[in-house]
């Protein structure tokens, strides 16, 4: 069995105001390329599909007119798709029964019977070769929000719930595979260990709370593909567990990354080879990194001019940091003025002020604009201006309670 694993598309993403969606359609297309070249049996999107519960009309029909190329092209694709924490669980379930139609399975949230047990058959994929028999099933694990894996049944520990719906669901592959039959787990989620990016990732629920053992995936499972962070990497070192991160860079922080999708090949239950396959970048990430503004003016002066026959869609996003002794009203205007006739796109210009009468170890104080703060850090932060004294742990995690609900209320399409 040869599977694709991606994840973290974020399909309608704006970088600063500045909508994504050319280099998310070259990714697809370049992604339908590879399906209609390597043939694999199997495609895996691990969660964060779109980048809001509330996605534009043309992110959703970038999904859908995907899947539909993917179908026409090879009627024997299986794709198993799952939400995100950015994600609608609802919204991604909507279309379910006509996407099954396309060989497509969207799961975007666990249910419970009448008689508190987890409802493991639908979460339990059949996964069949290019001659329609079943060689491994997957186990789609959608991310878990505290109110689906709390309560009456399984108490209010949040981490235990998600143990207990990982040992349900294993036993129940086990129980209904055949020998030689290979068990492979689709799951969003913030792994122990893993690399987090600085500014594209939402904490799940409050700091590293919630990070989970790779002991929750036991041997039994030949192949685990996770999604949450943004940067490919293993998990504990294990060739088993992997992040194949996102397919564009969502932030600055992701210039450094190396975007691709994951190629899986097994053996019945063994896995056989684990190959990146590199994505190219539409769009380049450039940033200046913080410097005095007569320096940063000379930087932005030594840019390549405009090729007038290249395509303005491909010209580099452009983040510039500055760092200044004091205010600087026309420091936009000036940037600007130098960016005149520039190949390259700005979305942000960033102050920093080295100030006066301060230590040394505080020479630098970055202005953070509002959309780089998670709404735990703004709360944290409010809490501190209104009281005096930081915000303590037990009032973070109701905090996070009442932001899942939230969140939860905003998923109803």
């Amino acid at each position: 069995m040869r599977l694709f694993h991606t994840s973290d598309w974020h399909l309608g993403q704006n970088l600063h105001g500045q909508e994504r969606d050319f280099e998310h359609a070259c990714f697809l297309d370049w992604l339908l390329a590879q399906l209609q070249q390597q043939r694999p049996d199997v495609l895996l999107i691990a969660g964060d599909i779109f980048d809001t519960v509330n996605p534009p009309l043309k992110a959703q029909e970038r999904l859908y007119d995907f899947i539909i190329s993917a179908h026409e092209q090879n009627p024997d694709l299986t794709i198993v798709m799952i939400a995100g924490n950015h994600d609608s669980g609802s919204r991604i379930e909507l279309p379910a029964p006509l996407m099954r139609r396309l060989r497509t399975h969207a799961l975007g949230r666990v249910l419970w019977l009448d008689d508190g047990q987890l409802d493991v058959e639908r979460l339990l994929i059949p996964l069949p070769d290019k001659s329609g028999a079943v060689v491994g099933w997957c186990l789609a694990l959608p991310f878990l929000r505290p109110a689906e894996v709390t309560g009456a049944q399984l108490g209010d520990d949040y981490l235990r719930g998600i143990g207990q719906v990982h040992e349900w669901l294993i036993a129940a592959a086990n129980a209904k595979r055949q020998p030689g039959q290979a068990l492979v787990a689709i799951s969003h989620a913030h792994m122990a260990g893993g690399s987090v990016s600085e500014d594209s990732e939402r904490s799940l629920i409050i700091g590293n709370a919630e990070a989970l053992p790779a002991s929750l995936f036991d041997a039994s499972v030949s192949y685990v593909a996770l999604g949450h962070l943004h940067k490919p990497q293993r998990v504990n070192g294990e060739e088993r567990i992997r992040y194949c991160g996102s397919p564009i860079p969502l932030s600055f922080s992701e210039i450094g990354y190396q975007h691709q999708i994951l190629d899986v090949q097994l053996d019945g239950e063994t896995l056989v080879n684990v190959e990146a396959r590199l994505i190219p970048r539409a769009v380049n990430l450039q940033r200046l990194d913080a410097a005095p503004l007569a320096e940063i003016l000379k930087q932005l002066a030594d840019l390549p001019d405009v090729d007038l026959l290249a395509e303005t869609q491909r010209q580099p996003w452009l983040e510039v940091r500055v760092r200044l002794d004091e205010p600087q009203p026309d420091l936009r205007q000036q940037v600007e003025n130098a960016l005149q006739g520039k190949a390259v796109r700005l979305v942000r210009i960033a102050a920093e002020y080295a100030g006066t009468g301060r230590n040394e170890d505080h020479a630098a104080d970055q202005l953070i604009e509002l959309d780089q703060l998670t709404p735990q850090e703004l709360f944290s932060r409010a809490w501190l201006e209104n009281y005096g004294n930081a915000v303590d742990e037990q009032t973070l995690k109701d905090f996070a309670v009442l932001l899942q609900e939230v969140q939860q209320e905003a998923e109803q399409p």
